[in-house]
């Protein structure tokens, strides 16, 4: 069973795709008597693994205190919950307030990870962030908004390194991140902008950095996309011929192979 002691279950809906949900989070779904699924996020198309029986409820309009009192009413229940989130839970989830309190009321729990969108991004576009020799860090961030971010963490100090990046939740701010990518990356360089992907309505847009804004406005993207930038992106893209990994390479020898005279 998924669910020991009755546990509920944070899991990862993944980028969209229903296809794209782990086994053991469809599992969850199948096994459960109530879904609370992030509405705003989470497309209605991933419930279809649910079970007949299963109910479900939206948390695009609930507070903290409603979704824990919900979860609360049903586990007293003997009831097997799934909080539902898009992509990976631990990833700009919030899972970790809703945890908390269910610590607090002795409710026991366990999470089950996703596919966040900016590996499913890199799926649709034929991309690896990590290029031997050209970049071997991928970073994960957001632009501070309504939501800030640490100083340490400001998007103009984490531009500075040139790694490959995925930006989440910062369409809305595209024009400031435009500057700040341009001043980094170089306006030439390019960028992609992935749009719901693995969506039905999933599109990939390649633009220069200093046409961002622009290629947002003309397709009018204002949301549930992200930013994607480095020197992954253009040898992707170009199919330029790169350094190849040692992994494979015939003269390296490794615990596994002993290499070519």
């Amino acid at each position: 069973m998924i669910m020991k002691n009755n546990k509920v279950v944070f899991a990862g809906a993944g980028p969209g795709d229903p296809d794209l949900i782990t086994v053991k989070s469809m599992n969850a779904l199948k096994e459960a008597d109530l879904i609370i699924y992030a509405g705003s996020l989470v497309p209605k198309a991933v419930l279809c693994w649910k079970g007949s029986q299963t109910k479900t409820k939206s948390s695009a309009g609930m507070d903290l205190k409603q979704i824990i009192d919900t979860i609360k009413d049903y586990h007293a229940h003997g009831k097997k919950i799934v909080r539902l989130h898009t992509g990976d839970p631990s990833l700009y989830g919030a899972i970790f307030e809703q945890m908390r309190e269910l610590e607090k009321i002795n409710i026991p729990y366990e999470v089950v990870p996703g596919v966040t969108a900016a590996f499913a991004a890199a799926s649709k576009m034929n991309m690896e962030y990590t290029l031997p020799e050209v970049t071997q860090t991928l970073i994960l961030t957001r632009i501070s908004g309504r939501t800030p971010v640490p100083e340490s963490e400001d998007l103009e100090k984490l531009a500075s390194h040139k790694a490959s990046m995925a930006i989440y939740l910062s369409i809305g701010h595209v024009q400031k991140v435009q500057t700040i990518l341009a001043e980094h990356y170089g306006e030439e360089s390019i960028c992609a902008i992935a749009y719901k992907v693995s969506h039905p309505e999933e599109k990939i847009f390649y633009t220069r950095i200093e046409d961002l804004v622009k290629t947002c406005k003309d397709n009018d993207i204002t949301r549930h996309a992200l930013i994607i930038v480095g020197k992954s992106v253009e040898a992707g893209m170009k199919k330029h011929d790169i350094l190849k990994s040692k992994l494979y390479d015939s003269t390296f020898s490794h615990g596994y192979r002993s290499a070519e005279k």
